[in-house]
């Protein structure tokens, strides 16, 4: 069997590279993957501005305590003050800009306004309080790096000096099929020895959240001829066929072959647990190859390959420059002390102790472990865990977004 590590290289050498990109709308561009680096055109903040409400003064007139200034002049923010004669005092707020002839600003909590001068209880400091321009981005510098995927903050930061539109890498076009005669959508009858397809919204849901764009091709009967011609018009305009079920060599698991018939098939059997069996290859359609992985049946395997193999390789054709999700290690609150020959992935819940609790059932048919648990024990095979010893918990917030 293969080593995690090495079937995730391998997926990830594998993986094609989009090269086709568009620009979008800064405010639209959340959840893409960023084709370039921005710079910044401008510094943030563009000028010295008041980082408190309160009033601007030159030190050099606060010399003893208390001190009292006319207020001369009020600077809300957006606008720009005159300059601050000397023995003067500026009304200021913050965000506003700091007029010329003004080197600190007042804290309002720390002065007294009575009438038309101002009181001031505290001797300020030259640069108290005063946001120097570009003291957050200086003009020229990168603010984004190409292969980003943009969260909020990263949009925000584009929009704060001006950038309208970004280069983004297109969405992966991600064909979806689902194989077995046993599969009934809800709402349909269910027949003696049917169940209904939990894979379709699983992994419908998974890559919706990944960014792609679905092409669901639905249900494929048990049939070879069924299958080869569902990979076919799978192929057509898209990057990537995903099916879950019928790579296995039973009688009725036709998608082995339909591959291998239409294109090329590598089938691994990858040291973990759940999710043994995976299928990686390609499905040729007018001149090109569409890469092709298949993911085994059951949901909690699915789920499990899905999150740690096939989101990497996803990640990787959108042009990510960071793949692997984020762990840490927490306190085990439980004993599992018949670890697996392989590299297990134990469905868990965090604690509010700095601990984590394990789901009781780690079946990979027991999907209700993948609802009760918010994040995944990355365990080494062959690993007794006692309470009380630290594991690696990857958390769904990181798989899943």
């Amino acid at each position: 069997m293969l080593s995690f590590e090495l079937a995730l290289a391998r997926l990830l050498a594998g993986a094609p590279a989009l090269a086709e990109r568009c620009f979008l709308p800064t405010l639209e561009a959340v959840g893409r993957v960023l084709a370039e680096a921005q710079p910044s055109a401008l510094d943030a903040p563009p000028l010295d501005n008041s980082a408190m409400d309160g009033y601007a003064v030159a030190v050099a007139d606060v010399r003893s305590l208390p001190t009292r200034l006319p207020v001369a002049q009020r600077i809300p923010a957006g606008s720009v003050g005159s300059r601050l004669q000397p023995g003067t005092a500026a009304r200021i707020f913050t965000g506003a800009p700091i007029p010329d002839g003004a080197d600190a600003v007042v804290m309002q909590e720390l002065c007294q306004m009575l009438g038309d001068e101002v009181v001031i209880d505290h001797l300020p400091q030259a640069g108290d309080h005063i946001r120097r321009a570009g003291s957050d981005i200086a003009a020229g510098s990168e603010i984004l790096g190409a292969g980003q995927r943009l969260r909020p903050q990263d949009s925000a930061l584009a929009a704060s000096v001006g950038i309208a539109r970004l280069p983004v890498f297109r969405r992966l076009r991600v064909a979806v099929l689902f194989t077995g005669d046993e599969l009934r959508m809800p709402g349909e009858p269910l027949p003696a020895g049917a169940i209904y397809n939990a894979n379709r919204f699983l992994l419908t849901g998974l890559l919706e959240q990944l960014g792609c764009e679905v092409r669901d091709h639905g249900h494929v009967a048990d049939d070879l001829t069924a299958t080869r011609q569902a990979l076919r018009e799978a192929a057509q305009d898209n990057d990537l066929i995903l099916t879950s079920g019928g790579v296995s060599v039973g009688e009725e698991d036709h998608v082995r072959a339909a591959v291998e018939a239409e294109g090329r098939l590598e089938m691994w059997q990858i040291a973990i647990k759940p999710g043994k069996p995976l299928a990686f290859g390609c499905v040729a359609a007018s001149g090109r190859e569409v890469a092709f992985i298949g993911l085994p049946g059951n949901p909690v395997s699915s789920f499990v390959t899905f999150v740690m193999l096939v989101r990497p390789f996803l990640l990787k054709m959108q042009g990510a420059s960071r793949t692997a999700p984020a762990s840490y290690f927490l306190r085990a609150d439980f004993d599992w002390l018949r670890p697996d020959a392989r590299r297990e992935f134990l469905r868990a819940r965090s604690n509010g102790d700095g601990g984590v609790d394990l789901f009781p059932q780690q079946g990979s048919g027991v999907l209700t472990s993948a609802v009760w648990g918010d994040g995944l024990i990355d365990n080494p095979p062959q690993q007794p865990i006692r309470r009380g010893e630290m594991v690696c918990f990857v958390p769904f917030s990181e798989l899943l977004a």
